[in-house]
């Protein structure tokens, strides 16, 4: 049984894929020389018209004829090329950019002018016929196996008095035989090496160039952080909403009971009473705690109200004046306006802290499609950014905003004032 085993893998696996790729191999000779008449009629043209005193519009126009029909069936020849791959091995050539729509002559001449265009030019005129003569060589040795391999066959349909008389052709068709079954064993790996070039070349020449792929990398990977942003915007909402509807909603029933208590049962011992004082107070605090949570999470009245509302709170809450000027002509994505107000309320909480200043401004606005947000106050000043922890300052606040492509500035000089300013897209 391991012997049957061993002798199928090596037999059988150099066979396995061999008439798939062999079939492509013969399918691709038909568009691999497709282009070469037009090239053989360009430079017979030529040979016969430079010598001879021909006029230039003639000239031009004999010589530009081959290269049009080569420019118009080249995008024929290349979707031939893309379904032959998919057919017969099941393989999706990658697509080029495309220019953009239109049937004007600005998009045409784009697409004349393009590079995806003359990539394909490239391959269809001087890869491919480079391509289609190692075809017929990977054919021919298919087909000289497979006649070697089989002479005995073809010496038994010849008539019995040659091989009654000319017997030594025995001896040669053994050397011929073997010479074919080794020539048998090499086609499948003369098969797929053709078949790696090939597949190669038409990846490089019919498919994106590597500065497409990188945009096309870098679009994706944009897209992909996008939804991860939007996801977790969402989850944290989800959060705020549970906690606001289920745990804080339960510490709020228990600080009225634990009131009521209070209230209404005087005949406790005062040891109990205070128990229940010092439970009372937790729960206030426990409430207080919560809500500072939840609106750290994201606070229902940005997602109520917007941007406006949501920083007339935070600024409400400062013990410094602190003047909020807001206009936006539409409400910016719910990802961006998290990003806005996050910044915003760090910034002023910096402010408090750090800055020892009396005052602060605050503008957000819509400049195009940029969300421009300033933060300035009248304090000390000597903020850096550089200088700043990874995770949190300002350092924090321009991850924040780098998550979303945006740009983040701080301008602090020693004796104050500090401005910092933060541009977020906010395209529809």
């Amino acid at each position: 049984m391991q012997l049957t085993t061993w002798l199928q893998l090596v037999l059988g696996r150099p066979f396995r894929r061999a008439g798939h790729r062999t079939a492509l191999v013969a399918a691709g000779l038909p568009l691999h020389f497709a282009v070469v008449p037009l090239w053989l009629w360009l430079l017979g043209t030529m040979a016969a018209l430079v010598p001879a005193v021909t006029p230039l519009p003639v000239l031009l126009t004999l010589v530009a004829l081959p290269v049009l029909l080569t420019l118009v069936v080249t995008p024929l020849l290349t979707v031939g090329q893309r379904r032959r791959y998919r057919a017969l091995v099941g393989k999706d050539l990658p697509r080029p950019a495309v220019p953009g729509p239109g049937r004007n002559w600005k998009s045409a001449v784009r697409r004349l002018t393009g590079r995806a265009l003359w990539r394909q030019v490239c391959y269809h005129a001087v890869a491919g016929p480079l391509l289609a003569v190692l075809d017929l060589a990977v054919l021919a040795v298919w087909a000289v196996a497979l006649v070697a391999a089989s002479i005995y066959v073809w010496i038994w349909a010849l008539p019995p008095q040659w091989r009654v008389t000319d017997l030594g052709y025995t001896t040669q068709a053994a050397y011929i035989t073997a010479g074919g079954l080794a020539l048998l064993f090499l086609g499948p790996r003369l098969t797929g090496a053709l078949v790696r070039l090939e597949t190669r070349a038409a990846e490089v020449l019919l498919g994106p160039s590597r500065t497409e792929k990188l945009a096309r990398r870098v679009a994706d990977l944009a897209e992909s952080r996008a939804g991860v942003l939007d996801a977790a915007d969402a989850e944290r909402r989800r959060i705020e909403r549970d906690l606001h509807d289920g745990a804080q909603q339960r510490l709020v029933s228990l600080a009225v009971n634990l009131g009521l208590a209070r209230a209404t049962l005087g005949d406790l011992p005062a040891d109990a009473r205070k128990v229940i004082d010092e439970a009372h107070r937790e729960a206030k605090e426990a409430i207080a705690e919560l809500n500072n949570l939840v609106r750290g999470l994201h606070p229902a009245v940005l997602e109520d109200r917007g941007l406006d509302a949501a920083l007339s709170g935070v600024a409400a809450r400062l013990p410094i004046p602190v003047r909020v000027a807001v206009d936006l002509p539409q409400r910016p994505s719910p990802t961006v306006e998290a990003v806005a107000y996050f910044v915003v309320s760090e910034a002023l909480t910096n402010v408090v802290k750090h800055a020892q200043a009396t005052r602060a401004d605050v503008t957000v606005e819509q400049i195009g499609e940029t969300l421009l947000v300033v933060v300035a106050d009248d304090g000390a000043g000597g903020a850096d950014l550089a200088a700043a922890g990874g995770g949190t300052g300002l350092a924090g606040l321009a991850k924040r905003v780098a998550s979303v492509d945006g740009t983040f500035s701080c301008r602090s000089p020693a004796e104050g004032p500090t401005v910092i300013t933060v541009e977020l897209p906010c395209a529809p």
